[in-house]
C-alpha cells in the first residue's frame, strides 16, 4: 500500500480553499485538519471539509493530527509558525513570500535540516503544465540562445485605491513587492539562476488616506545566467497580463501563467510572400490549441483544474511525491530556491527610496463615536466626515494601524476581537454613537450565523451595556426582492417570507436586522438601520460587483440588460445619512434606504466613464436565466459530486434581484431626517466618476 501523508492547513482564509482542493486531488496526500486563531473560521472550514479544527498550532501538535502543514498565515507570521511546526517534527510548505527576508528563510531552512524534515517554498506557478513545457523547450535548446526575458505582472490591485488599508499588504511599500515579487523571481531563479539586480524604477504613485503614497508601477532590471531580465509590475486598472516571455535566437516563447498557455513563435524558411502567413498561422493554431485544451480540461473537471488550481496541484504532486517516495525535492520548491528568491527581493528592496514620514499630530483624541469597519470604503469616509465635523472617533480594526495617521489627534484605532463581548463593551465606554459597518463573507448559512449574525447581536449587547445612545447598523438593499419592475420599494416593503431562497449575504443581513429590531422592542436597544444602495465615489472600486460580473478592468457582463435605473448613491451622501440617523430623534427604531435620486442605468454609467475618462469598457447583457441555470448546475455538482455542505440552493428571483429591477422611493429619509442626496445629474457624474480615481492613473 502506497504511503499517504496527512496534512494540516494553518490559516483558514481565501487561499486555504485552493490548497485544500489541490491536496484532495493529490495522490498520497490527505487533508486532516485546519488551524486558525479565529475559532469560528477554523470550525466553518473544518465542517465544510469534514476535518478536525484547532485554534492553535500547539493544540494541533498535541493532538498529533498530521505529518505536514501548509502555512497560509499573514506573511509576518510565516517564520514563527513554520519554525514551531518544524520543531514539532512536521514537514512544512510555506505560502509565498516564504518569509520577510532571505536571512529568515535561511534560518527556517537550517531548522528543517537539523530536524530532518522537508521545508518547501510555495512557488505554486512553477507547477503549471505550461511552465514545465516552457522549461523543457528552453533546456532542449528549441528557443536557441536566449538573450532577454520579460516577466510581467499587470493586474489591478484593488486595495491601493479602495482599501482596506490596514492589512499587512498595505502597511509598507516593501510589502507590495514581498507579496507579488516571489512568483516573478521564482520563474527567473528556476530558469536562469539567481538574478543580479541592476536597476529599480517606480511609477504611478497613489496617495493613501492618512498620508503617504504607494507605487503602482515597478520596473526592475536584472541579469541572470547571461540573460537580461526585466520584471514589470503594474497594479493600476489595466488589461491583465501575467506572462513570461523569452526571446531566443531561434524562437520567442510567451507563457501566460494566469491562463496556462504557451505560444512559441519560430522562424521558418519560406520566401518573403509565405513567411509572414506561415508565422501568423502558426501562432493562430497554437492559440487555438491552447484555448481548446484549457476549456476542455476545465469543463471536464467542473473547473477544479483551472490554471490557478492546476498550479497548486502541480506543486502538491511534487512536494508529497518527494515525501512519500523518500527522495529529494525538485529544485523549484526547495528551501535553497526560496532563500535565493528572497535574497533577490532583498536586493531590490535595498534600492527603495526613503519615504518621507507621515506627519502625525499628537494623539489626544477623546472619542464619542465608534466605527466598526472603519477601514473599509464607507467606514473611512464616515470616520473622516465625523472628524472633520469635530467629533472624535474610535475605530475598531483587526490591527492597531489604519488610514488616519494624518488626523490621529481626532481618530484612534483600537484592535478588538468582535467575538470578545467584554472587550467590545470596554471599547464603548464614553461612546455616544456606534456605527456597525461590519460584514462577513460566508459560504454557508452556519458560518453566517456565527460570523455575521452573532457578531451583530454581540455588538448590540455591548452597546446597551455601555449606555450608548444610538447604534446605527448597516444592512443592505440586497435583502429586498428587487425582481419586479412594477413594484416600487420603500422601507415598508419588507423582505419577503422565504429568505432561505436568497443568497447568504442578503439572508444574513436580513436576519441581523430582524434580531436587532427584536432587541429594540424587547430591551430598548437604541438602534437605527441603514440600507445603502450601490455606493460610488472617491475611494470606491472600478470593478463594482453591484453592477455586473467583471472580467478584468475592461469588460463587464451586466446583471440583466442594463436599461433600468440603478439605485446608485454617492459615498458622501451615505455618510451624511448615517450621521443623521445617529443623531435625529425620529430615526430611533427606524430603517432607511439610503438611495440617491434616480440618475443612471448601468449602460449610462459606463457611457459616463467613457465620456469623462476616455475608457470604453466592453459591455454585454447578462441573461438572468442563464446566471440562474449555471448556478443551479454548479449547486448540483458541488453538493452531489464534490460533497460540499451548507450551500444555499439557487433562486431565480434572487438572480433577478441582482439586476435591481425594482425602483426605490427615497422619500422617508428625506422627509424624516432632512437627508439631501445629490440631485444634479452633472454634479453626480463628476463626483461618482470624474473625481473618483477609478483607474489609479
Amino acid at each position: 500500500m502506497s504511503k499517504v501523508t496527512k496534512i494540516g492547513i494553518i490559516g483558514a482564509g481565501y487561499i486555504a480553499d485552493w490548497h485544500a482542493d489541490a491536496i484532495a486531488a493529490t495522490a498520497g496526500a490527505e487533508l486532516a485538519c485546519v488551524v486558525d486563531s479565529n475559532a469560528a473560521a477554523a470550525k466553518a472550514f473544518g465542517a465544510a471539509r469534514g476535518i478536525a479544527a484547532y485554534g492553535s498550532v500547539a493544540e494541533m501538535l498535541a493532538a498529533g493530527a498530521c505529518e505536514a502543514v501548509h502555512v497560509l498565515t499573514p506573511p509576518d507570521y510565516h517564520r514563527v509558525v513554520a519554525e514551531e511546526c518544524i520543531a514539532g517534527g512536521l514537514h512544512v510548505l510555506v505560502e509565498k513570500p516564504v518569509a520577510l527576508s532571505g536571512a529568515d528563510v535561511a534560518e527556517m531552512r537550517r531548522a528543517a535540516e537539523a530536524k530532518g524534515v522537508q521545508f518547501a517554498a510555495g512557488h505554486n506557478f512553477l507547477g503549471l503544465p505550461s511552465y514545465q513545457r516552457l522549461k523543457r523547450q528552453l533546456q532542449a535548446g528549441d528557443l536557441g540562445r536566449v538573450s532577454t526575458a520579460e516577466i510581467t505582472w499587470c493586474f489591478p490591485l484593488g486595495p491601493l485605491r479602495a482599501g482596506p488599508y490596514g492589512i499587512w499588504l498595505m502597511r509598507e511599500t516593501r510589502n507590495l513587492l514581498l507579496e507579488l515579487g516571489p512568483q516573478l523571481f521564482a520563474f527567473c531563479q528556476d530558469l536562469f539562476g539567481a538574478p543580479e539586480i541592476l536597476h529599480l524604477e517606480l511609477s504611478n504613485p497613489v496617495a493613501l488616506p492618512g498620508g503617504g503614497t504607494r507605487p503602482q508601477g515597478w520596473r526592475i532590471l536584472a541579469r541572470a545566467g547571461g540573460v537580461d531580465v526585466t520584471f514589470n509590475i503594474a497594479l493600476v486598472e489595466t488589461y491583465e497580463d501575467r506572462s513570461v516571455t523569452l526571446r531566443g535566437s531561434s524562437a520567442m516563447a510567451r507563457m501566460d501563467y494566469a491562463n496556462d498557455t504557451l505560444v512559441v513563435t519560430g522562424v521558418n524558411t519560406s520566401d518573403l510572400v509565405l513567411n509572414p502567413l506561415r508565422n501568423a498561422l502558426s501562432q493562430s493554431f497554437a492559440q487555438l490549441r491552447e484555448g481548446v485544451v484549457n476549456a476542455t480540461r476545465q469543463l471536464s473537471s467542473l473547473n477544479q483544474r483551472s490554471p490557478y488550481g492546476l498550479s497548486f496541484r502541480g506543486m502538491c504532486a511534487e512536494v508529497y511525491g518527494a515525501i512519500n517516495e523518500g527522495r529529494a525535492l525538485d529544485a523549484r520548491y526547495t528551501g535553497e530556491s526560496g532563500e535565493a528568491v528572497m535574497r533577490a527581493i532583498d536586493a531590490v528592496l535595498a534600492r527603495l527610496p526613503a519615504e518621507a514620514p507621515v506627519k502625525k499630530p499628537p494623539r489626544t483624541p477623546k472619542p464619542t463615536a465608534l466605527v466598526i469597519g472603519g477601514t473599509g470604503f464607507i467606514g473611512r469616509a464616515l470616520t473622516r466626515r465625523l472628524a472633520e465635523s469635530g467629533t472624535h472617533v474610535r475605530v475598531l480594526s483587526r490591527g492597531k494601524t489604519g488610514p488616519f495617521e494624518d488626523i490621529a489627534n481626532r481618530v484612534e484605532t483600537v484592535a478588538v476581537n468582535l467575538r470578545d463581548e467584554a472587550a467590545l463593551t470596554e471599547a464603548m465606554q464614553g461612546i455616544e454613537e456606534v456605527y456597525n459597518l461590519a460584514k462577513s463573507d460566508d459560504k454557508t448559512w452556519e458560518a453566517a450565523l456565527e460570523n455575521d449574525v452573532a457578531v451583530a447581536e454581540r455588538v448590540a449587547r455591548a452597546a446597551m451595556a455601555a449606555g450608548v445612545t444610538r447604534l446605527v447598523y448597516t444592512g443592505t438593499i440586497a435583502s429586498y426582492d428587487m425582481s419586479d419592475p412594477a413594484r416600487s420599494i420603500t422601507e415598508d416593503t419588507g423582505f419577503g417570507k422565504d429568505m432561505q431562497a436568497r443568497n447568504i449575504y442578503a439572508r444574513s443581513k436580513a436576519e441581523c436586522e430582524a434580531r436587532l429590531m427584536a432587541m429594540h422592542r424587547s430591551h430598548g436597544l437604541p438602534v437605527s438601520i441603514a440600507r445603502p444602495g450601490i455606493v460610488v465615489g472617491q475611494g470606491g472600486p472600478l470593478q463594482h460587483w453591484g453592477i455586473g460580473r467583471w472580467h478584468g478592468a475592461g469588460a463587464v457582463k451586466i446583471w440583466g440588460r442594463g436599461t433600468n435605473i440603478l439605485p446608485f448613491v454617492l459615498i458622501e451622501d451615505v455618510v451624511d445619512g448615517l450621521i443623521l440617523m445617529a443623531r435625529h430623534p425620529a430615526a430611533l427604531g427606524e430603517s432607511f434606504n439610503l438611495i440617491g435620486e434616480p440618475m443612471l442605468t448601468a449602460r449610462d454609467y459606463f457611457d459616463a466613464i467613457n465620456n469623462q475618462l476616455g475608457a470604453r469598457i466592453k459591455l454585454s447583457a447578462g441573461p438572468l436565466w442563464a446566471f440562474y441555470a449555471a448556478d443551479a448546475v454548479k449547486f448540483v455538482l458541488k453538493t452531489r459530486i464534490l460533497r460540499r455542505k451548507g450551500l444555499t440552493r439557487p433562486s431565480y428571483a434572487d438572480w433577478k434581484s441582482r439586476a435591481h429591477l425594482s425602483p426605490f422611493d427615497n422619500t422617508k429619509p428625506k422627509q424624516l431626517l432632512g437627508w439631501q442626496p445629490e440631485a444634479n445629474h452633472d454634479a453626480f457624474v463628476q463626483k461618482a466618476i470624474a473625481e473618483a480615481e477609478l483607474f489609479g492613473f
